[in-house]
């Protein structure tokens, strides 16, 4: 039985030093979990699939989920993994993501563009603006989104994406990967 976190880190974008942190684990530990020299506890197992929102399962699991499965994350239900339903951060909209090519994210960006680095990944990234005002920056052009716009743009194109204007953003991202 092989632990999967690594792909299910990659998958939702996360960095061992933010899972560190959501998890009260440190990154030197974690490192040695992905690399398969260590094996995590009940605890460390646990601490991790709620940091991750997923399913304690999900980080051992084995087989692929039945194609007449499916994920319902209820909105009441939806586990942040960072920030607030109204402050920067984002939240996973479904379950077994280590199982499916679309992840889909309600994201509430920043005011500011408080990292300086762009993201590019593999794959596709959908959005669409839920709530407010965005302001998408691909480094040589910035596009404003407002509510009810959408954008579809291959995500190895350097971005990154701020709220603007006097609402909080709320907007849903659909990333598409196929990267282990």
């Amino acid at each position: 039985m092989s632990i999967r976190l690594k792909l299910l880190r990659k998958k939702l974008g996360i960095t061992l030093e933010a899972l560190a942190e959501h998890s009260g684990l440190t990154k030197s530990y974690l490192s040695k979990v992905e690399r398969g020299l260590n094996t995590p506890s009940i605890a460390a197992a646990l601490k991790l699939a709620k940091a991750l929102n997923v399913n304690v399962e999900e980080l051992f699991a084995e087989d692929k989920a039945g194609i007449e499965g499916y994920s319902l994350v209820r909105s009441d239900q939806r586990q942040l993994l960072s920030g607030s339903e109204h402050s920067p951060g984002y939240a996973v909209l479904a379950h077994q993501v280590s199982e499916r090519n679309l992840l889909p994210f309600m994201i509430y960006p920043p005011a500011a563009f408080a990292d300086p680095s762009f993201k590019a990944h593999v794959g596709e990234e959908f959005l669409f603006v839920h709530e407010g005002a965005v302001e998408v920056d691909f480094m040589n052009e910035r596009v404003i989104l407002q509510r009810g716009d959408a954008l579809h743009f291959n995500a190895q194109k350097p971005h990154r994406v701020r709220s603007v204007g006097e609402v909080q953003a709320q907007l849903l991202v659909v990333v598409h990967s196929t990267e282990e």
